[in-house]
């Protein structure tokens, strides 16, 4: 057997895996949609946490959306996190609509933490809520979504629950390139599974991430993750490994997220995470190259160059990763002629890896928000991978 059969064969088996993988993760997995919004007179106080760094944008319509929350009981508390635009200058016009906003700023970063972790944390220790939401600056939610994820949790007692949003950006490539990534997510991830206790499986989502008030106290809250800049999956990395029931659902309809407005933001956006994944370990890197070159970008070559088994094999391969990404498509509500852009995209994911760990290793660290990480006091976080 030549060594471009054995790739290919080995390319076409992990798609295989993989897609099957997504295909009935995607149909285990439970909608918001489900959960009917009931009537209540003892519903629970729900403290809304909104870490805000420079989101003039956005940051309005956001607000909006949660003050039209139809739940009786909501407090928003947002943390100016050393904003430098005009971020300031819409709080205050969002407060005197809604005098009940909670505003809190941050002037100074303390030592020892990442910027985000430490915003959600100081609106955490102002929240009164027997719930805490945390959010972005630039999620809009649908009127019924935290009543409904309320319903949810209560119903079956969760500790933890975490929403799968839907993405609004613009532009074929970049909404390739977050698509694709998000089904790669799942994959390795596979939120459908968090829900069953007692396995390694966890998940978390940076656009909603909502939590008993009394179980982020028993896990650290932020302080315990205060140095990970992937802090929302280590959130519900915590609320699983210490012993607390959490479930993900999908919630297209409920919640929205313009996750980035160009493929060159994501790129710098992503480049502070990747390595981080792999734990800053360089001897990752390749493994994780790998794992995308062989399934995703030699396939085409092996069409272009190969021949007989090696040929066949890889439009195999191709069309399945094709099915695959049409799948993710039709559920985010994509047309059909961003199809191609899977084809591309793997070049650009090799890309923000590489990028991201040189980047790293030659700032000795990760730059974040205008601050400066040193790479050995990252290394000394809990390791992403399980």
């Amino acid at each position: 057997m030549s060594i471009f059969l054995m790739i290919s064969l080995v390319g076409c088996c992990a798609i295989i895996i993989s897609s099957a993988t997504f295909a009935v993760g995607m149909k285990k997995m439970r909608k918001l949609d489900d959960m009917p919004v009931g009537e209540r007179v003892d519903c629970p106080l729900i403290s809304i946490v909104v870490p805000a760094c420079n989101e003039e944008k956005n940051i309005e319509r956001s607000l909006l959306s949660l003050f039209a929350q139809e739940y009786q009981k909501v407090e928003i508390i947002v943390v100016n996190d050393r904003s430098t635009d005009r971020t300031s200058q819409v709080l205050d016009a969002v407060k005197k609509r809604f005098p009940g906003l909670i505003v809190h700023d941050v002037k100074k970063l303390p030592a020892g933490w990442m910027g985000k972790s430490h915003a959600l944390s100081a609106g955490a220790l102002l929240a009164r809520g027997e719930y805490l939401l945390f959010t972005d600056a630039d999620v809009v939610m649908e009127k019924t979504t935290v009543a409904r994820s309320v319903a949810y949790m209560e119903r079956n007692q969760l500790d933890h629950l975490t929403l799968i949003f839907k993405n609004m950006t613009h532009g074929w490539l970049l909404n390739s390139l977050i698509l694709d990534s998000a089904i790669g997510l799942m994959v390795v991830f596979k939120p459908w599974l968090a829900k069953k206790k007692g396995t390694h499986w966890f998940v978390g989502i940076g656009a909603f991430n909502m939590i008993r008030r009394r179980v982020y106290s028993s896990i650290g809250g932020h302080e315990a993750i205060k140095m990970h800049p992937v802090d929302d999956m280590m959130l519900g990395r915590a609320v699983k490994d210490n012993g607390f029931a959490q479930d993900c659902l999908l919630a297209y309809d409920f919640v929205v997220v313009p996750w980035y407005d160009s493929v060159s933001e994501m790129i710098k956006g992503l480049e502070k995470n990747m390595f981080a994944v792999l734990h800053y370990r360089i001897a990752l890197v390749p493994v994780a190259l790998l794992a995308i070159i062989i399934p995703s970008i030699w396939p085409l070559w092996g069409v272009s160059f190969g021949s007989g088994y090696v040929r066949s094999i890889c439009l195999a391969t191709i069309a399945i990763r094709l099915a695959t990404f049409y799948q993710g498509l039709v559920r985010q509500g994509l047309p059909g002629c961003y199809l191609p852009g899977c084809l591309l995209t793997p070049y650009i994911s090799c890309y923000i890896i590489v990028k991201s760990a040189l980047v790293t290793l030659i700032n000795r660290g990760i730059t974040w928000r205008g601050q400066h990480y040193a790479l050995s006091e990252l290394r000394k976080t809990t390791p992403f991978i399980f």
